[in-house]
């Protein structure tokens, strides 16, 4: 997702929501507000919530739009994992649109687990080259259609071990490759005319999580490949291996150590949009996604959580640090080349007995922050 430098509207609404909760007025205004800071279902009933957001970044302009998350367990068992699905849509003065669905989606005792994500939006790609030497100044405006689908269906193969094929969908197109109005410009790279990929794998995932959205506790780690060929009707062929593990450690009363650390492999002819990207809101904080991109990755981050603290019952915080590095080979990683970032967060509980938190994190880099507004926390 984008690192949107927004000031998203819901949060000016939090402190007065509370006080508004407390007070003996039965309007309509205060009792829609109240039912959505103050859920009160219960851990095995289902929720729903949509609210509005508001945001600016440079490449949009002003962005409205509104957010769902749904939370649900299998057969309404509260001895089930947690399923979310979280959808994200919006829309821009400057004819830019978008909508964004995550799911993760456990079946009853495991038997199925149903990971992945859908983007389809008309949005811009900030293009600043292949490497880890690119000009952070004056990047390319790739103004583009994209969709995205990706969808793991993986099935319980022993405890917290889960099996299964991966599908991955991208296409881009109605492309316009904008050249920088200043500084030198790019050679159009694979993919920058518009493609389309289809590519087919397979995902072996452990997972002993019980809430996605906050894990308290636990493990999760995957390991997946993905191969894109033209008989596929894949534009062009290659392969991808991903790494991706990540620890949860309680400490003391309500904190956690949560620590992630994440590689990207691929071979073959990348086109530019489907290489390994640095950048977002979910790894390396603050720096836009895409900033540093090239065929291999390697990332790692770690965040200390106080959910919530110790002195209140709905706020809370974070601070997070991560380093990660971009090259064309494995062998090619260069340790001076390794980019850092960091920051901190504030939380604010809205399921209480779901354990969910809102979060809005703000993210350091060399070249500037970043901020996010999110349902769950980023790993």
């Amino acid at each position: 997702m984008r690192p949107t430098i927004a000031i998203i509207s819901l949060l000016l609404c939090l402190s007065s929501t509370v006080a508004l909760a407390q007070t003996e007025q039965k309007g309509w205004v205060n009792r829609t507000l109240n039912r959505f800071f103050n859920d009160t279902t219960s851990a095995s009933e289902k929720s729903f919530r949509v609210y509005p957001t508001l945001g600016y970044s440079p490449e949009t302009g002003i962005e409205i739009g509104a957010s769902g998350l749904w939370l649900f367990r299998a057969k309404g068992d509260s001895t089930n994992r947690l399923s979310e699905v979280q959808a994200f849509t919006f829309f821009t003065f400057k004819a830019q649109y978008g909508l964004w669905i995550d799911n993760a989606i456990y079946g009853d005792q495991d038997k199925w687990f149903f990971l992945g994500r859908t983007r389809i939006q008309r949005f811009p790609l900030l293009y600043y080259g292949i490497g880890p030497d690119t000009d952070g100044e004056h990047p390319a405006v790739v103004d583009a259609n994209y969709i995205l689908l990706r969808q793991r269906v993986l099935r319980k193969i022993s405890r917290n071990l889960f099996l299964g094929p991966e599908i991955d969908y991208q296409y881009l197109y109605g492309t316009e490759f904008n050249q920088p109005e200043e500084g030198p410009k790019y050679t159009i790279p694979s993919g920058g005319n518009g493609t389309s990929n289809l590519g087919f794998g397979a995902a072996l995932v452990y997972d002993d999580r019980h809430n996605v959205l906050n894990v308290r506790k636990g493990w999760f780690g995957e390991l997946s490949y993905l191969g894109y060929h033209p008989s596929l009707t894949s534009d062009f062929k290659f392969g991808s291996i991903n790494l991706d593990i990540r620890g949860f450690h309680p400490y003391k009363k309500n904190n956690v150590i949560a620590w992630q650390v994440l590689g990207n492999f691929l071979n073959g002819n990348v086109p530019f949009n489907q290489l390994a990207l640095m950048g977002g809101d979910m790894m390396m904080r603050g720096y836009y996604q895409g900033r540093y991109r090239d065929k291999n990755m390697l990332a790692a981050q770690v965040e200390y959580r106080m959910l919530p603290f110790s002195f209140s019952k709905r706020w809370g915080a974070t601070v997070f640090a991560g380093t990660a590095a971009v090259a064309p080979e494995v062998k090619a990683f260069q340790l001076d080349k390794t980019q850092f970032a960091g920051g901190a967060g504030v939380r604010y509980l809205l399921f209480p007995k779901k354990d969910i938190f809102l979060r809005l994190d703000v993210g350091m880099t060399r070249e500037g922050p970043g901020f996010y507004f999110f349902t769950g926390e980023a790993f």
